[in-house]
C-alpha cells in the first residue's frame, strides 16, 4: 500500500495546528528567547523538530519529560543518546552531586579516573585511554595524533583520512564531506564555513564496498580509516558479513590506523560493537551516553600505538597543542563516568533493553506488514529505527536517497502531538533502563493511527 499524499497534507496541517493549541507557553518562551538567542534556541539544532517552535522542557526522569504546557511525553529520543541511560538516574546523580560538592574541575586528576581508565581497558580491550569534553574532540585529537606518529617516522606522503559517504562523526572537518555518484569528493550539503576542500583531506567511499576500500587505500596516502561499526548516521546500516573481516586486514596490509566511532553503537553491548564482535581497532573513540549526559568523550589506544604517542608529546615544548582543553577530563566528568559504568551500563542493563528493543521494532514490523508498507526496520542493541524504503540499505548513499522529508516530519509532529518522543533526526528510538513494555507498546498503538490516517 502507498501513502495518500493529498491525505498526508492534510494531516499534516492538521497536526501543526493540534500542537500549537497544545503548546501555548512553549510559544511565548520561544517567541520571547528569539529577542536574545539566535533562531529562539541556544542551540541550532533544537529548532530541528518537526514542530513549529520546539517545545520547552521542565523536567525529566527516567523515560519521561515534561513540557512547560503540562505534557508528558515517552522520551525515545534520549537526547538523541546523549541520555540513553535515561534522564536523572540516581546512581549518576548520587554520584554528580557528591562531586559538585568538592569541587568540579582542577586540570590534575582523580582518583576516579584510574579506576574508569582500568575500565574502558576491560570493557574495550585497548591498553591506553584519554579523555575530551566531546566525542567530536575525541575524532578529531585521535587523528591529528595518528598524523603527527606518521610525521615523526619522517612519512609525510600519508595525509588523508578514509571516511564513508554519509557518514557521522561530530564536527570534524576531515569527515564532512560526500562522494557523488560519479565518485567525487565534494562538500556535503548544510556544511557551514567549510574553509578547505574535503578532497584535500578525505577519501570518501561507500560502506560495505570491499573493491573501493583496497582502491583507496592503495596509494599508502591514507593516515587512517574512520568509522561506525555500523553505520547510523542514515538509519541502521550494518556491515556485510566478512565485511570488518576485510576492513581489518586491507587496513594492515597497507599500514593505515583504523579508528572505529563507537558514541553511538554503544548501544550493542557494555563495550559497544567492538566488544561484541571481536573487532580489532588501533584507536576506539566514544562519547555521549557514557557520563550520564555530563559532556565527555574518550579516545582509546592499542599499547603499540600508545608507545608511539610518547615520543611526540616529548618533543611538544610547554603543553600540547591542539590535543587537550582545560575543561577535558575534569573532576565532575570523572565522576559521572565512574558512576555510569559502575552502577548503569552494565550486562544486565543491555540484556534487559535490547530485549525491550526487539518488542520495539516487532511492534512497528506488524504494522508495517499489515499495511503492507514499502519500509523497512532494523535493530543494533537497544536501538532501533525504521526507514521509509522496502529494501534495507547496504550504504549511506542508499538510504540518503531514499529520505522522505515530508513523511519524516508528519510522523515525528503526530507521535509528538500523541505523547511520544522520537529522535528529530532520524526515526529512531532508545530504550533506557526506566522504559516500560506499557510505553514501547503505546508508541505501536500511536505508530498504527498516524500510518493509518494517511493511507
Amino acid at each position: 500500500m502507498e501513502i495518500n499524499r493529498e491525505k498526508l497534507k492534510q494531516q499534516h496541517a492538521k497536526e501543526l495546528k493540534m500542537f500549537e493549541e497544545n503548546h501555548p507557553k512553549s510559544k511565548a518562551l520561544y517567541q520571547e528567547a528569539s529577542n536574545y538567542l539566535l533562531q529562539g534556541v541556544p542551540l541550532n539544532w533544537m529548532v530541528r523538530w518537526s514542530s513549529a517552535y520546539p517545545i520547552t522542557v521542565v523536567e525529566a526522569k527516567g523515560a519521561h519529560l515534561k513540557c512547560v504546557d503540562g505534557m508528558d511525553y515517552i522520551d525515545f529520543c534520549l537526547g538523541d543518546t546523549g541520555s540513553m541511560v535515561g534522564h536523572a538516574v540516581d546512581a549518576s546523580v548520587k554520584a554528580i552531586s557528591e562531586q559538585v560538592k568538592k569541587g568540579t574541575t582542577f586540570m590534575l586528576p582523580t582518583e576516579d579516573a584510574t579506576w574508569v581508565g582500568k575500565e574502558l581497558q576491560r570493557r574495550f580491550g585497548l591498553k591506553y585511554w584519554q579523555f575530551t569534553t566531546s566525542a567530536t574532540d575525541a575524532n578529531r585529537f585521535a587523528l591529528r595524533m595518528a598524523r603527527a606518529i606518521f610525521r615523526a617516522k619522517g612519512d609525510t606522503k600519508r595525509s588523508k583520512v578514509l571516511a564513508f559517504n554519509f557518514c557521522y562523526h561530530g564536527s570534524v572537518d576531515e569527515t564532512l564531506g560526500m562522494v557523488t555518484p560519479e565518485g567525487k569528493t565534494t562538500f556535503r550539503k548544510g556544511n557551514i564555513g567549510q574553509c578547505i576542500d574535503p578532497s584535500v583531506m578525505t577519501k570518501f567511499i561507500e560502506w560495505n564496498d570491499v573493491d573501493a576500500l583496497e582502491e583507496a587505500l592503495k596509494d599508502e596516502d591514507v593516515i587512517a580509516v574512520i568509522c561506525e561499526p555500523v553505520m547510523t548516521n542514515m538509519g541502521i546500516i550494518h556491515p556485510d558479513p566478512g565485511y570488518h573481516d576485510a576492513l581489518r586486514a586491507l587496513t594492515r596490509k597497507y599500514g593505515t590506523y583504523l579508528l572505529i566511532d563507537e558514541t553511538h553503537t554503544i548501544c550493542t553491548g557494555i563495550g559497544g560493537y567492538t566488544r561484541e564482535y571481536g573487532l580489532e581497532p588501533d584507536i576506539i573513540t566514544a562519547g555521549k551516553t557514557l557520563a550520564s549526559g555530563i559532556p565527555v568523550g574518550i579516545w582509546g589506544v592499542s599499547e603499540e600505538f600508545g608507545k608511539l604517542c610518547q615520543p611526540v608529546f616529548d618533543s611538544v615544548y610547554g603543553f600540547a597543542k591542539g590535543v587537550g582543553g582545560t575543561l577535558a577530563a575534569n573532576a565532575l566528568t570523572m565522576a559521572a563516568l565512574r558512576a555510569t559504568l559502575s552502577e548503569i551500563l552494565t550486562e544486565d542493563y543491555y540484556k534487559r533493553n535490547i530485549a525491550l528493543a526487539t518488542r520495539f521494532n516487532e511492534g512497528v514490523q506488524s504494522v508495517i506488514k499489515e499495511f503492507d508498507l514499502p519500509w523497512n526496520t532494523k535493530q543494533l542493541g537497544l536501538r532501533t529505527e525504521y526507514w521509509f524504503k522496502k529494501e534495507p540499505a547496504r550504504n549511506g548513499a542508499e538510504a540518503y536517497y531514499h529520505t522522505d522529508l515530508e513523511l519524516d516530519w508528519y510522523m515525528h509532529l503526530a507521535s509528538l502531538n500523541r505523547g511520544v518522543l522520537m529522535t528529530p533526526f532520524h526515526n529512531m528510538a532508545l530504550i533506557c533502563g526506566s522504559t516500560t513494555e506499557a510505553d514501547v507498546d503505546k508508541h505501536t498503538a500511536v505508530f498504527r493511527e498516524i500510518v493509518q490516517n494517511i493511507l
